[in-house]
């Protein structure tokens, strides 16, 4: 694995094999059988403790992420928390999954439901959250009665063999969690395994559709999470100062590098470069380094690779008329010459034919677009293809109210920047943000991880039962 902060390679893993593959899934298969009988009681118990063994060697955690994706100690803290919060959900997955019951729907007869694990689930994971993204997927499909299967990340596997390490030591029985590492021959191998029942998947579009398509074709459930391009509108009523802050945390904040980051601006009435200056104000506080460095809030981007295609986009929206009022490009770090950095950078009046504007740049870089009005800005903000996240600045209540009715994305803010739902609701965008058509954690989750069944029943010895008893009372 390549440290992003050096560009050097720390450690190796080996890569799994077919053969892995399929003794993973055989044991994962016996293992779910007697894990879906354990009672609810039991399940519960093992994720209050795995709960306890996150808190306690969060600090572990925490450094491997550090060291592999290059993001700061205080972010990675902050990573765990949130996946920690889908734990917490889990603990109470008794509540969750409580059925339905209705007497006499005929005469004599009743029905009831309940839910069920679909078996083996597999998830493949990115490399920009190795804690929080998995979290989303494998303490509910545990709790649930699942066994699963992890792939995570080729650049950011090592907390997830530590999450192995904790399962165990929580009491989870061998074979319900599993890590399998690799590449995308893995992927494919893990889409067409017969053994396998659903897979989650969090990453880029282009990905997503592949997972979904083979996947499906080879009779998987799947939910696929893709890209985002999420935008904040920012009106002029808008308390300004708020706005900014809150904008260069969420457009800088993980180098960019998460896909609720807020990468791009809409500046209604003529607001857009006194936004940009105020934004500026803040970004230029921010200080880069490793992760690990003291009073560090942000990190290097993942690889030279990531480093060198956000350059390109920024240098292609400069020469399409776009000012740069933050440049980032040129960034080093005094004892990491050979990181991968960049520093916070903002473009205004960015034209919307750039790619800077319409891609998916995750790296540190705010695009501000202008619009007139609101309809206008509106307008540009469902013309994006992808629909995860999406804000407004305002002090207005009608036009807040308006755009959480008007805007075409699963998750929405209002004066707040990352609106990522807490784990008793669920995530999800919309368009091309997933493939699907159920989100991830919280109930939505739930829903993916288990089957639901319908149980009609009659019990004919009631009515001979009735008789009885008005037998022996006529007999008194």
């Amino acid at each position: 694995m390549e440290n992003p902060a050096t560009g050097k390679v720390d450690s190796e893993l080996l890569a799994a094999s077919q053969a892995d593959l399929d003794h993973a899934v055989a044991v994962a298969v016996e293992a779910q059988k007697k894990w879906a009988r354990t009672s609810l009681a039991k399940r519960t118990a093992i994720m209050f403790k795995m709960r306890e063994l996150v808190l306690a060697n969060q600090d572990e955690l925490a450094k491997s992420i550090v060291n592999e994706h290059g993001k700061d100690y205080g972010d990675a803290i902050g990573e765990i928390q949130r996946g920690r919060e889908t734990l917490d959900f889990a603990c109470g997955i008794n509540a969750a999954l409580k059925g339905d019951y209705s007497f006499d729907i005929s005469s004599g007869v009743d029905i009831h439901t309940v839910s069920q694990p679909v078996g083996v689930v597999a998830g493949i994971c990115p490399f920009n959250f190795p804690v929080m993204v998995p979290m989303w997927m494998h303490p509910v499909a545990i709790a649930t009665g699942n066994a699963f299967i992890l792939k995570p990340a080729s650049p950011t596997p090592t907390a997830s063999l530590l999450m192995a390490k904790l399962y165990k030591e929580a009491g989870l029985p061998d074979g319900v969690f599993n890590v399998v590492s690799g590449n995308r021959d893995i992927v494919t191998k893990i889409l067409e395994h017969p053994g396998i029942d659903a897979i989650s998947f969090v990453g880029s579009t282009p990905v997503a559709h592949i997972i979904q398509e083979v996947g499906t074709k080879h009779g998987k459930r799947v939910q696929a999470l893709g890209g985002a391009n999420n935008h904040a509108i920012v009106m002029p009523d808008s308390d300004l100062e708020f706005a900014a802050q809150h904008i260069a945390a969420a457009a800088f904040g993980a180098a960019g590098e998460r896909c609720m980051a807020l990468p791009v601006v809409v500046a209604v009435g003529g607001i857009g470069p006194k936004l940009a200056d105020m934004v500026k104000a803040f970004g230029e506080k921010i200080k880069v380094g490793h992760g690990l460095g003291e009073g560090v809030n942000m990190g290097p981007v993942i690889s030279k690779a990531a480093k060198e295609r956000i350059v390109g986009l920024i240098d292609d929206a400069e020469k399409r008329g776009a000012t740069v009022v933050l440049d980032g490009r040129e960034l080093t770090v005094d004892g990491y010459e050979d990181g991968f950095w960049l520093g916070p950078t903002i473009l205004d009046d960015v034209p919307l034919d750039a790619p800077a504007y319409y891609e998916e740049i995750f790296g540190p870089v705010l695009t501000i677009v202008h619009a007139d009005s609101y309809d206008e800005a509106i307008e540009i903000v469902n013309g994006s293809e992808f629909g995860n996240g999406s804000a407004i600045f305002t002090n207005d209540g009608g036009t807040a109210r308006r755009f959480t009715l008007d805007v075409e994305a699963g998750m929405v803010g209002v004066n707040v920047p990352i609106p990522t739902p807490v784990a008793y609701y669920s995530f999800g965008g919309w368009k091309e943000s997933l493939l699907g058509d159920l989100h991830i954690h919280g109930p939505e989750g739930v829903k993916f991880y288990t089957r639901l069944k319908a149980i009609t029943s009659r019990w004919p010895s009631e009515s001979g039962l009735h008789a009885a008893t008005m037998s022996f009372q006529r007999q008194e």
